[in-house]
């Protein structure tokens, strides 16, 4: 049976760990080739060992680095001979209060999160349009479409990272698609630091219309699904997985809180 992605090639960045490593497993699966750009070097090397030379490749990424993208790009089409898809997935957080911010921090998250997935699109989108078509999939969050307290700059990034999308789906159309996706709580490193097991985790999730934590390949699904030609009407557009969080809010006491 022949996959959503076949003959397909895609750079995922941050693809050494978590939801990255998820997805380069799912676009594998779907028949994809793939490239596993990360700064992780001993952790994108053993996916690449795991997922087989011939499917996929780790090069070394700083997104915020110009020259880093340029040999991404060399690289990719060295081996593949094309580009289809590019999945800017790589991210960082920071967890502090408004009056607090450093602005060094601010900016090495804004580098990362913001300018790595635009300097992304400047240089593979070319290779795209020249093949005639291509997908860039941006990852921002549940928080791309709303306010969280103690998490500013990440919040100021992820909703950059929505309008960015919606930018480069005019700019690049009709050939390039662009699409955000927005991930709620997810069972990674940065979703879930403490590594707790489910039930203790789940128990944060307990106001979430679907009651728990969403695990890596969940998104990695949606994520190939946006990436295959099934979803080729869909441009510009930002799409929750979520579990529902970001539905609104329960109230007490009403029908269908969860203690009623």
């Amino acid at each position: 049976m022949t996959g959503r992605l076949e003959n397909k090639v895609a750079v995922i960045t941050g693809a050494a760990q978590g939801m990255g490593a998820a997805t380069a497993r799912e676009f594998v699966s779907q028949g994809a080739r793939v490239v596993l750009a990360d700064v992780a070097h001993e952790a994108g090397r053993a996916l690449e060992h795991e997922l087989g030379e011939d499917r996929a490749i780790f090069v070394p990424l700083d997104v915020s680095s110009e020259d880093d993208w340029r040999d991404v790009r060399g690289r990719t089409l060295d081996k593949f001979g094309r580009i289809d898809v590019l999945v800017n997935n790589a991210a960082v957080g920071y967890f502090v209060g408004v009056d607090q911010i450093e602005a060094d921090k601010v900016m090495r998250l804004f580098s990362i999160n913001i300018l790595g997935g635009m300097l992304g699109v400047k240089t593979l989108a070319p290779a795209m349009r020249e093949a005639g078509a291509g997908v860039i999939i941006n990852i921002s969050s549940l928080d791309g479409l709303r306010g969280v307290n103690g998490m500013s700059p990440y919040v100021a990034s992820k909703w950059a990272v929505r309008g960015v999308t919606k930018a480069q789906a005019l700019e690049l159309g009709p050939a390039i698609r662009v699409v955000s996706i927005h991930p709620g709580g997810v069972n990674t490193p940065m979703g879930n630091p403490t590594g707790a097991g489910e039930e203790e985790v789940n128990a944060g999730y307990a106001r979430v219309p679907l009651r728990r934590i969403g695990e890596p390949a969940e998104i990695a699904r949606v994520t190939a699904f946006v990436a295959c030609d099934d979803a080729s009407y869909m441009t510009g557009a930002e799409i929750a997985v979520d579990g529902g969080w970001s539905s609104g809010h329960y109230h007490s006491g009403l029908p269908g809180s969860p203690e009623v």
